[in-house]
């Protein structure tokens, strides 16, 4: 093997957990700082702090992903980390939604962190930068009329003026031009608070600030690579470390001069491999080769993975951003909103009665017929219908198992609500149904001593669309002159000395970070060949459901081997027709399907429905916020018979060669 030139560091960055607020390692994140730094490039603690996962209230109610008393904890560990260590921490979407007054609300838990007792000890001075990303109204009714706003994905319904003014506030994510501009114009800053951004925005600014590669050379191919090693580095590093096997939260990652990177994981029992690495590239992302974001888009297409000498690390190449302008299009920006459609309430309980439990469903049906009945004339409007869970299901003994109901309610107002749930609640225990024997009620209910609950006001994501800008509007507002749609808040905490970092880039030797002969994967055992396989789930290594945004739902299914994955390739039972039959849609709304050879891994993505509609997560009747629970159709469905007798020809080839060493590598590019 030839010997590798050695590889310049830019820069390194250290994410302790894939979300602030969710609680980390001090000492596992100061083991991560403590291998990069002796390298000597410029080194930051960067993580993400945003999602819409969780759903629409933030954005609705201004609610914070996490209590505030989470960020007070993790915020205490990291400022003291980047005070010892003298690294600048960065953190974008503030709060999880990225308002405005989530970012000032972040920054006086900063101040109040600085004046704890005992930290006047540390003599804590901070320069601290605030961006904002929120959009004024005027703004997006002026680009709507213009026709330049556009629905993010296709299940997202076009913008209107009234969902525009209904919403409490808007944000947009913030590309990383702002954040760079914000280092550039503040390169002594110790911490950076961000308001709503792309998830890899401050990944992609901070490896573009520390390298001094400037946001105007972009175009060639060797600035294509560069750029696509930061997004692609972000994109993986924002979720912490579930690009590790097993995942885990902490990870680093070490940023070369041609757009190359490495990631370590931070538990000791965790590894980077080609496979968990290019696999992770497939989570919560519509497509796995072309990925959207601000300004651009990154092209994986090309992407390589290996594992080091180590075994641990995994060195990845090959992306490739290109930014609109240079392909003459204008740039895009995600506006992001929610607004309050009404109230929630709720009852729940069980029903155990094998008689009722068969006509179940007509006896809810009558149910709702009784509650309409019974608010026939009452001013105000309102909806009702029940989560269903072990209807279908039987016990050991062949009899129908335990049926659990939450019935809920969704009303113009809190008090309609109650008043839907409860007669509801009346109706469940005590309607009559053929053939009844029990006659005391139909309902084991109370929990919590609950006859029902007031859930609250219900929010829904109103506004998921893109927005065209104009040039300069991406950058941040650094003059009066500026057009720029972002602006700044710099200030000085705490009465100590200011501290600040000398960075100078260094090389590292070939020697010390040396290619490994022989790309290995996960390890494989005998589980990933079972005998006799009857479903999808018993051969894939990974299948598993996510949103992908607030609108679509997305599949991955990865396999351990080559072998096994070219098998199911070839076979062609995967593909489009097979998942809208599964989940019950035309197969022309499927948004994507497709193959990823890097991760050894096929994928689709469909839109998140309610009742054949299109609806965002988090709202009336969610049951699956997070939408991880929609694979079990994949994970049970029958393998084609005609693949059953190819499996058993690869099975008994890999009995004739079972002395070799199986060995996974990537395919060729």
């Amino acid at each position: 093997m030839s010997t590798p030139s050695p590889l310049i560091s830019t820069c390194n960055i250290v994410t302790p957990v894939g979300m602030l607020g969710y609680g980390l390692d001090e000492s596992l994140t100061a083991s991560l700082l403590a291998a990069v730094i002796p390298n000597g490039a410029p080194t930051a603690i960067i993580l993400d702090s945003g999602s819409t996962d969780s759903g629409p209230e933030k954005l609705a109610l201004g609610h914070t992903t996490s209590p505030r008393t989470s960020y007070v904890r993790d915020l205490r560990k990291l400022v003291r980390l980047a005070w010892e260590y003298k690294v600048p921490l960065v953190f974008t979407s503030a709060g999880g939604d990225g308002s405005d007054e989530h970012v000032g609300e972040m920054v006086n838990v900063l101040k109040e962190i600085c004046e704890e007792q005992g930290n006047e000890e540390r003599h804590y001075k901070l320069k601290v930068i605030a961006i904002y990303s929120a959009v004024t109204k005027t703004f997006v009714h002026e680009r709507l009329q213009k026709n330049a706003i556009s629905g993010c994905g296709p299940p997202v319904p076009p913008l209107t003026s009234k969902l525009i003014d209904s919403a409490p506030r808007i944000v947009s994510q913030m590309g990383p031009e702002p954040l760079y501009d914000a280092m550039t114009a503040t390169p002594d800053f110790n911490i950076l608070v961000g308001g709503r951004a792309y998830d890899p925005s401050p990944y992609i600014a901070f490896a573009a600030w520390a390298s001094k590669t400037p946001l105007d050379q972009t175009s060639t191919p060797e600035a294509k690579r560069l750029w696509g090693g930061f997004a692609h580095m972000g994109k993986i590093l924002e979720c912490g470390g579930i690009c590790a096997s097993p995942k885990c939260s902490a990870v680093r990652a070490t940023m070369y001069a041609d757009g190359t990177f490495d990631l370590t994981p931070g538990e000791p029992e965790s590894r980077c491999t080609p496979l968990s690495v290019s696999g992770h590239t497939l989570y919560e992302k519509s497509r796995p080769d072309l990925l959207y974001g601000p300004g651009g888009w990154l092209d994986l297409m090309e992407s390589s993975y290996e594992l080091l000498w180590d075994g641990r690390t995994c060195r990845v190449r090959g992306g490739r951003f290109t930014f609109s302008r240079d392909v003459g299009a204008k740039y895009m920006v995600k506006l992001e909103a929610a607004h309050v459609v009404g109230y929630r309430a709720s009852y729940m309980g069980s029903v155990k009665d094998a008689i009722l439990i068969g006509q179940l469903d007509s006896v809810l049906k009558q149910i709702k017929e009784y509650v309409a009945e019974q608010h026939r004339g009452v001013e105000g409007t309102w909806d009702l219908d029940w989560h269903v869970y072990g209807q279908h299901q039987t016990t050991a003994d062949g009899q129908p198992a335990e049926v659990f109901l939450i019935g809920e309610a969704l009303a113009s107002t809190q008090e309609l609500a109650r008043s839907v749930a409860s007669t509801a609640r009346i109706a469940t225990v005590h309607a009559p149904y053929p053939n009844q024997k029990a006659t005391s009620g139909n309902l084991a209910y109370g929990h919590g001593g609950k006859m029902e609950s007031e859930l609250g006001p219900c929010a829904q994501f109103s506004i998921y669309h893109l927005v065209e800008l104009e040039e300069g509007e991406e950058r941040l507002k650094l003059s009066d002159g500026s057009n720029a749609l972002y602006r700044q808040e710099v200030s000085v905490i705490g009465r100590g000395d200011s501290q600040a970092a000398s960075y100078q880039p260094a090389s590292l030797s070939t020697e010390q970070y040396k290619q490994t002969t022989t790309v290995l994967g996960a390890p494989v055992t005998d589980n990933h060949f079972p005998t006799s396989p009857k479903t999808l789930g018993d051969i894939a290594r990974v299948l598993r459901s996510k949103n992908a945004g607030p609108y679509e739902i997305t599949f991955d299914v990865m396999f351990a081997t080559e072998s096994i994955f070219q098998l199911v390739k070839s076979s062609g039972f995967l593909n489009a027709a097979v998942i809208a039959k599964l989940n019950g849609i035309r197969e022309d709304e499927v948004i994507w399907s497709g193959f990823f050879d890097q991760a050894l891994a096929y994928k689709a993505t469909i839109p998140r429905l309610w009742k054949g509609k299109p609806t965002p997560n988090g709202g009336f009747m969610e049951s699956d916020v997070h939408g991880s629970q929609k694979y079990i159709g994949l994970l049970n469905m029958p393998l084609p018979e005609e693949f059953a007798h190819k499996w058993d020809e690869m099975m008994a080839k890999r009995r004739e060669d079972s002395g070799v060493q199986t060995v996974i590598t990537p395919p060729a590019s």
